[in-house]
């Protein structure tokens, strides 16, 4: 069972003082720590879990600067056996990161590739699907449990309304991994240092055939939400509060 996982770099927002750059297109990223995606991390978890009980090996895969080798350290000390990283082309936007692990997947025979549902800074949700339609490969989204039996897989994934789905796939499929499907192992400082160790190879995109073009999509600003009203505390006995909030909903339903 030879598995893919395809992961990311992202900044750390949580709790961060955050800022837009002088261009207005993105966050302002200089101060902020990276770290791995979190839907990526439990792609990897459980890569590696059935991996272990069905043999063969675990690739990781990013597209990213040389800064990314930090998360793939961090994967290859989670379980998997192997890292690939590919630099990026300039602006990247969703089509070309997907062009860019076709033409390094294609031809390397895995059984299954997993990635995260979305990744946590442009929350796009497109890796996964379109990798699975470029392949040919079948594929399921929000998975949240997976068993394999000889050349078909059989996942659950969630829908809308806390409903479930069991699908039944034949092999190799791509699968977009939802939060909550392991419990995520702890990764000691000796299992960081021990994959230090182990090698990550390097591409350039132009090496893959690539093309070094504009991307489809282009970001035209990024802004934070305007400011909307304050919330308005109603005081007084039980009786006033209840004339007040109805006063407020008809007004709000356009009644007199």
């Amino acid at each position: 069972m030879n598995i893919a996982v395809c992961v990311k770099r992202v900044p750390n927002t949580e709790e961060a003082d955050l800022s837009i750059e002088r261009a207005g297109k993105d966050i302002a990223k200089d101060h902020l720590p990276f770290r791995l995606n979190d839907w990526d991390g439990y792609a990897v978890r459980e890569a590696a879990l059935l991996r272990d009980k069905h043999g063969g090996d675990v690739t990781v895969i990013t597209v990213g600067p040389e800064e990314s080798k930090e998360v793939l350290t961090r994967c290859l000390a989670m379980g998997a056996d192997r890292a690939l990283r590919i630099e990026e082309p300039k602006a990247a936007d969703g089509r070309l990161i997907v062009e860019t692990l076709f033409r390094v997947v294609k031809d390397r025979s895995f059984d299954l590739i997993l990635t995260g549902v979305q990744t946590e800074d442009d929350n796009w949700g497109q890796v996964g699907v379109s990798l699975a339609q470029m392949l040919g490969f079948s594929h399921a989204s929000i998975v949240t449990d997976i068993d394999i039996v000889t050349d078909r897989v059989t996942v659950r994934r969630e829908l809308e309304g806390g409903i479930d789905e069991v699908l039944n796939l034949a092999l190799p499929a791509v699968l977009t991994i939802q939060t909550g499907i392991n419990e995520p192992g702890y990764v000691s400082l000796m299992d960081i240092l021990d994959a230090e160790d182990k090698e990550i190879i390097d591409l350039d995109f132009r090496e893959i055939g690539v093309p070094d073009a504009p991307p489809d999509t282009r970001v035209d600003a990024v802004f934070f939400p305007p400011v909307g009203k304050m919330a308005e505390i109603l005081k007084g006995n039980p009786e006033e509060v209840a004339a007040r909030l109805t006063e407020i909903v008809k007004k709000a339903a356009g009644r007199s």
